[in-house]
This record gives C-alpha cells, sequence and structure tokens, in this order.
C-alpha cells in the first residue's frame, strides 16, 4: 500500500495517509468521455418555437400570370413570408420539445469511469497533461488536513494553495478568464473561466466555511464526496483534474472498492 503526504494548513508535512485502492484504477479515457458526455445530455432541457411561429400572417398566393415567384405574399402587400423558403419565414425543421436528449449509461460503466477518472487525479504526468501549473515538490494525491474545512477566506484558501506549491493554477485561471463569444453574453455568463483547483471534502462537514472561501477563487470547486462525479474530476472528458482532498475525505473513498 503506497502513502502520500498530508499537507497542514501552513503548507508543512503533517503525517501520512494511505491511498486507498480505487486510486489505481487503470485508465479509461473512453468510459470517462462517455460518462461526461451522457451527463451534459442528461442536464439538457428541451426546448423549441411554438408550433404557430412565423405562421401568424394573413397570406396569399397570388397565382400565376404576374412574372413573379408563386410564393405565399402579405394578403395587404407583396412582402413573401410564412413559408420556410422565404425571407422572414418560419423555420424549416425546427427543434421539438418532444425530441428525447438523455443518453444511458450502465452502472458498472459509470462506477468504472469514475474510478479511473478518480485515479488520473493521483497520476502527476496526467495532471500536467491537461494543463494545470504546479511545482514539482508536490505529492499526488494532494491531501489535506481537516483544518482545511474552518479556512473560511479566499485569502487564506490562497495562501494555503501557495504553500504546498498550486497556486500557480489559480493564476492560470485568472489570466485565462476572457469574455465568451456569441449570445452566451446577454444570458448572464459573460465570462469564461478555465477550471482550476478541485477541493473534496468529506460528507460530515456540509457547512464547512472552505465552502465560502474557495468559491471566491476563479476556477476553484468545493464538492462533498457523496456528489463526487466524472464531470467534476474530468472536465469535458479530460482526466487529471487537479484536486485537493482532506483527509477524512480521503478515508471515505477507501470504502469504494469494498
Amino acid at each position: 500500500m503506497t502513502t502520500t503526504t498530508v499537507y497542514s494548513v501552513k503548507g508543512e508535512s503533517a503525517g501520512t495517509v494511505e491511498v486507498p485502492a480505487a486510486f489505481a484504477t487503470a485508465y479509461r479515457p473512453d468510459l470517462i468521455k462517455k460518462a461526461v458526455l451522457a451527463a451534459a445530455a442528461n442536464s439538457r432541457q428541451p426546448y423549441g418555437p411554438n408550433k404557430m411561429s412565423g405562421m401568424r400572417h394573413s397570406v396569399s398566393t397570388w397565382g400565376k400570370g404576374r412574372g413573379v415567384a408563386r410564393v405565399q405574399r402579405l394578403h395587404d402587400g407583396s412582402r413573401a413570408t410564412q413559408s420556410p423558403n422565404n425571407i422572414s419565414g418560419r423555420r424549416a425543421h425546427p427543434p421539438k420539445v418532444e425530441k428525447i436528449w438523455e443518453q444511458k449509461v450502465n452502472k458498472k460503466e459509470a462506477k468504472l469511469a469514475r474510478m479511473s477518472a478518480l485515479a488520473c487525479t493521483a497520476c502527476a504526468e496526467c495532471v500536467r497533461a491537461r494543463g494545470h501549473q504546479f511545482d514539482d515538490k508536490v505529492t499526488f494525491p494532494v491531501v489535506a488536513e481537516d483544518a482545511l474545512n474552518e479556512v473560511g477566506t479566499a485569502a487564506e484558501v490562497m495562501q494555503f494553495f501557495d504553500a504546498i506549491g498550486i497556486g500557480y493554477d489559480v493564476d492560470r485561471a485568472k489570466d485565462g478568464t476572457k469574455i465568451r463569444a456569441g449570445r452566451g453574453k446577454m444570458r448572464g455568463r459573460k465570462y469564461r473561466t478555465p477550471v482550476s483547483v478541485l477541493i473534496v471534502i468529506s460528507d460530515k462537514e456540509r457547512n464547512a466555511a472552505v465552502f465560502k472561501g474557495a468559491n471566491n477563487l476563479p476556477g476553484v470547486q468545493v464538492e462533498e464526496i457523496s456528489t463526487l462525479n466524472t464531470a467534476l474530476l474530468a472536465p469535458g472528458g479530460d482526466a487529471g483534474r487537479l484536486v485537493v482532498y482532506t483527509k477524512s475525505a480521503i478515508e471515505e473513498i477507501g470504502a469504494w472498492t469494498e
């Protein structure tokens, strides 16, 4: 059984902890991608226009003999409308709300995908290949003592990241924040921020102060072990996210393979 360093809130070594067997799962990029895409598809909300959109016009066709196209035109004018082939006409094949976006994944495949994504967070090469930045001295998986749950300000969380050597990744996310292209700017998501550190805590710390502190840092997320899924461990289907586990969270992961 391998061990890893447990970091204190000040960034110093506070002992070691055994790495659970779940972190030895084989790398399965096909299952990880499948699980992440299925999760994204299942979260989509069905949408579609009103069935009468583009059809609320008083129209008629002039018929033949005028040397113009025989299309539907406004009754009190000459502008063509309503037909899909006309400018300002209705959509030809609009999306339908009854379309089923749901994708199914076998339970064993979903479990293996989560375990595989979890294992990649303990591989320094995989984490670096994903684009995260950290010091070479960092030991993987990154484990912190449970006192991290009580760190309630963004400044203190950032001090902890800098002390253990992963603060560069938060700066990378901050520098990478850009204005989103497209209509999303008008819909409450003007900025796009790269994914950074994920802090995983135990289920027993549901009201931990770290939620308030860490969520104010760009790209940083806090998640409980019970809601940890493949999409969080491998955003976009790309495994190797930079994750910080609390000691109690690591101990709970040890029961995943039992």
